[in-house]
């Protein structure tokens, strides 16, 4: 239980680093999508431009492209935001954290167990044991034998000996 833990500590910093990432490069850009890709298309020609163009072309190219990089960024409010854009992340963290944790502590569905036996019947051509099934999925021994129980109560399964079939 402890790896899991660390798993879910590790992908709850992971995603708050990305929203708070994400924030901070919006309030960069002032949320304007539109810049940024002209920024990147102006980009995308001047690095065409390098390889054909004529020297002054180039460095008219450059100032052009340095031009539309001021409109589009403001670093003096990416840096004001700072905090909101770290508020983000641990929200997003915080979440994260909450969705995995009310997860594990979640009774097993019992649907989910029952379409393995289901899955696990089908592979077999319809017949299993209890070892079949401990051995080959996920469930534990005991939910093995609830989840074939159930089954068996339901109608769904028969049972010969101790081998199963499906009905």
């Amino acid at each position: 239980m402890g790896g899991v833990n660390v798993l879910k500590a590790v992908l709850s910093a992971i995603a708050g680093f990305a929203a708070a990432l994400i924030a901070y490069s919006a309030f960069y850009v002032r949320g304007d999508l539109g810049g940024v890709m002209g920024y990147l298309r102006a980009r995308g020609a001047l690095r065409r431009l390098r390889e054909t163009g004529a020297p002054d072309q180039i460095s008219a190219a450059q100032a052009q492209l340095h031009a539309l990089g001021q409109q589009v960024g403001d670093p003096t409010f990416a840096g004001q935001m700072i905090p909101l854009a770290l508020l983000t992340g641990a929200l997003v963290a915080g979440l994260v954290w909450w969705a995995f944790t009310r997860r594990q502590q979640g009774a097993p569905r019992l649907d989910i167990q029952e379409r393995m036996v289901y899955r696990l019947a089908h592979r077999l051509g319809g017949r299993f044991t209890l070892d079949d099934l401990s051995a080959r999925s996920p469930l534990t021994e005991e939910q093995a034998r609830a989840a074939t129980a159930r089954l068996l109560d339901l109608g769904r399964l028969t049972r010969d000996g101790d081998t199963f079939r499906l009905s």
